[in-house]
């Protein structure tokens, strides 16, 4: 653990269910997450994304494993006691209290005097542009407008930590990308610690400084979005997060610069590993669909020809699927498509580089 950790979980395990078949929804989830840092815990629905926040909040006691906060054993300590927030999917207000008096509650709690809630009202009001709608009450609010009171109640008091448990679900794709932006910007304006919780990839990549991807209760990968997306370790996440084309193949020869992979009789060279491989192990590789170009202008590492099957427009974006020796394969391009017609160019050449071709353990 390092010193400055602000949140700490170690070898955390939570047990649902007794007897020969315990399930596990946490099972020895370690990790540890920086001051000022947008953590995020992305996971399908059963991951242990939520629980492990439960954990974090005081929710949820675990059954082995500690959780520290700023330094402190909290693991047996309930959620008041711990200086962290959470923001809920269904945002928990209050119904029968004006937007002023939501956000106020922490602070009234904390027997804060009447002339500094007051005043930090009106701040919390103006940094979240919803002064016009201090006397409302929430079932007369948006929901992007009842997701910005939910924040703003949650850091009227600056707790160290503010987790929020997939906070934009609610709401449509064009609110929740607008929510989603104000969201990253507050939180750099705050420098606060968020560890956010959320199913959706392109939320999790566009949000976090840092990414956990959960899976059956355990952790598969820690990183920055670019090494989740462009280096993943197992092949659960290269097919979780993004669009990939992935093929089986054996290696046939290691060299110090690049392994050369045979898939049904086809040569191609794929980027060394992070895992030691020898001549003859089986392995998946992966290829990002944007990383093909249909009829490269320069000669690539990689290439082989194939029959264009179809093409999908995408607004700026165009995908191709193409029948190869490799298998199907798709490519995504920017800008016009490679043909009006497929039946005009039935045979095309498709080519990547070595960089791109990513191996996994099979």
């Amino acid at each position: 653990m390092q010193e400055n950790s602000v949140v700490y979980l170690d070898q955390v395990s939570k047990v649902y269910g007794s007897g020969a078949s315990p399930v596990y929804a946490v099972k020895n989830v370690t990790l540890e997450v920086q001051p000022g840092e947008f953590f995020s815990l992305l996971g399908s629905s059963g991951s242990g994304k939520t629980t492990t926040l439960r954990l974090i909040a005081g929710f949820e006691m675990p059954d082995a494993g500690q959780v520290r906060i700023a330094g402190e054993v909290v693991t047996t300590q309930p959620p008041h006691q711990r200086d962290v927030h959470t923001v809920f999917q269904n945002y928990a207000l209050f119904p029968h209290l004006t937007v002023s008096q939501n956000i106020a509650y922490p602070l009234a709690i904390a027997k804060v005097s009447k002339v500094e809630i007051a005043a930090r009202i009106q701040e919390s009001l103006r940094m979240f542009q919803i002064e016009q709608l201090g006397d409302r009450r929430p079932s007369q609010l948006s929901g992007g407008q009842q997701q910005r009171v939910a924040l703003a109640r949650a850091l009227i008091n600056r707790p160290k930590v503010l987790l929020l448990d997939e906070p934009l679900s609610a709401l449509d794709a064009k609110i929740r990308e607008e929510v989603r932006q104000e969201l990253r910007d507050l939180q750099r304006q705050t420098n606060l610690t968020f560890i956010y919780v959320t199913h959706d990839q392109e939320e999790a990549l566009s949000l976090s400084d840092r990414i956990a991807v959960m899976h059956n209760g355990q952790i598969e990968q820690i990183g920055t979005p670019q090494d989740i997306y462009q280096a993943p370790t197992s092949l659960f996440v290269a097919q979780f997060i993004g669009k990939a084309n992935f093929l089986s193949g054996s290696v046939a020869r290691v060299l110090s610069e690049f392994i050369q992979i045979d898939i049904d009789g086809n040569l191609i060279q794929a980027q060394v590993p992070g895992f030691q491989v020898v001549a003859g192990d089986r392995v998946t590789v992966m290829i990002r669909p944007e990383h093909m170009q249909i009829n490269p202008c320069a000669t690539p590492d990689n290439q082989i020809v194939g029959k264009l099957n179809a093409m999908t427009y995408m607004g700026q974006l165009f995908e191709s699927s193409l029948e190869t020796p490799l298998g199907n394969l798709r490519v995504i391009q920017l800008g016009q498509p490679i043909a009006d017609s497929t039946s005009r160019y039935p045979a095309v050449t498709l080519g990547w580089q070595t960089k791109d071709c990513i191996l996994l353990p099979a």
